[in-house]
C-alpha cells in the first residue's frame, strides 16, 4: 500500500515506484478463439450510367470576379456576390439587356410574370468582350424567347 505525502511534504529521493524490472506484469487474459470469418460478399458492379445528354440548346455565360449571368434551355440564372437567383422560363416574362453607362459592363434584367425586376451586371474585361456577349446573348435568347425578349 503507497501513500501519499501529505501537502507540502516532497518524496525523498530515491523513493517512488519500483523500478520496471520489479514492476508487476500486467495480468494476461485468455484470448478468445479465432474463428475464421466467412469471406464478405463483393457488391455486385453499379451498372455504368448512360451518358448525359448534351444541352438541347445553346448556352450563355458572362462571368466576372463576382457575378455571373447564365442562360440555358433551363432559364436564367443570375449569381451574385455568392447569391443565387434561378429564373425557370415558365417564370419569365421578359429579358432585358444593355451595356453599362461605363460601357465596360453587361446589364442584365428578367422581368418576372408578377412584374418583379431582378437585375445582373457582369464586368467584360477585356472591354471586346462585350461586343461577343451581346451578339451571343442575342442568338440564345433568340432560340429560347422567340417572339421576343
Amino acid at each position: 500500500m503507497t501513500s501519499q505525502p501529505p501537502y507540502g511534504h516532497q518524496q525523498p529521493p530515491g523513493f517512488g515506484p519500483p523500478p520496471p524490472q520489479y514492476a508487476p506484469a500486467p495480468p494476461q487474459y485468455p484470448q478468445p478463439p479465432q474463428h475464421p470469418q466467412p469471406p464478405v460478399p463483393a457488391m455486385p458492379a453499379m451498372p455504368a450510367m448512360p451518358p448525359q445528354p448534351a444541352s438541347a440548346g445553346p448556352e450563355f455565360l458572362a462571368v466576372d470576379r463576382h457575378n455571373s449571368i447564365v442562360v440555358d434551355m433551363e432559364g436564367v440564372t443570375f449569381e451574385d456576390h455568392g447569391f443565387t437567383a434561378e429564373f425557370p422560363w415558365q417564370e419569365v416574362r421578359s429579358v432585358h439587356y444593355r451595356a453599362s453607362p461605363s460601357g465596360k459592363a453587361l446589364m442584365t434584367a428578367v422581368v418576372h410574370l408578377d412584374g418583379r425586376v431582378y437585375e445582373c451586371v457582369v464586368t467584360a474585361k477585356p472591354c471586346e468582350l462585350l461586343g461577343q456577349w451581346f451578339a451571343q446573348l442575342a442568338a440564345v435568347l433568340g432560340y429560347y424567347r422567340p417572339m421576343g425578349y
